[in-house]
């Protein structure tokens, strides 16, 4: 098995279920935990964790992706799908690093919160609406790109390539 085929089949084509599962279930965890600090606390390392696997699938998948774009005709569709998919690494690396940054100040307002400081999340509010708000354009930003590939990849693939009407095929009752 290698990073480009797969039991014979182009890896792309399973990894990137991974990148599409992935991504957008860490821009979630990543915007409740960043809203909900208890969720980040209770979560722990599974945010960055699960931040980090999405952003490691990334790159495995467009290395796979590259190998397929040269091993099928060339057509702007797939120059506009693999076009697009290079651009999802620095959002997959922007999510992991809000979850890093999520996670250790969750767990840091978590060793300080017994202080007569009060010192809250990440100590001040305004770190907190800015995280919050990083967060949100970050996730958001991320899903949207993982539509808009995945859009152009499936119209790569599958535009024209198949009847709008169902074929009927002849089936042999008898065959039980």
């Amino acid at each position: 098995m290698s990073l480009t085929v797969v039991n014979g089949l182009p890896a792309h084509v399973l990894f990137v279920h991974f990148v599409i599962v992935l991504v957008p279930l860490s821009a979630l965890a990543l915007v409740v935990c960043s809203v909900w600090p208890q969720a980040a606390r209770r979560l722990g390392l599974v945010l960055p964790a699960l931040a980090l696997v999405a952003l490691a699938s990334v790159p495995v998948t467009t290395h796979a992706g590259e190998w397929l774009e040269e091993h099928v005709g060339s057509s702007a569709q797939v120059r506009r799908h693999a076009e697009l998919g290079d651009g999802l690494l620095p959002w997959a690396l922007g999510l992991f690093v809000l979850a890093v940054a999520v996670w250790w100040t969750a767990g840091r307002s978590a060793r300080t919160a017994g202080e007569p400081t009060g010192a809250g999340w990440a100590g001040t509010m305004p770190v907190r609406v800015a995280a919050i708000v990083l967060s949100l354009v970050v996730a958001v930003g991320s899903v949207v790109d993982i539509y808009r590939i995945g859009d152009s990849g499936a119209k790569a693939a599958w535009q024209g390539g198949f009847s709008k009407t169902a074929e009927h095929h002849d089936h042999d009752e008898d065959d039980g």
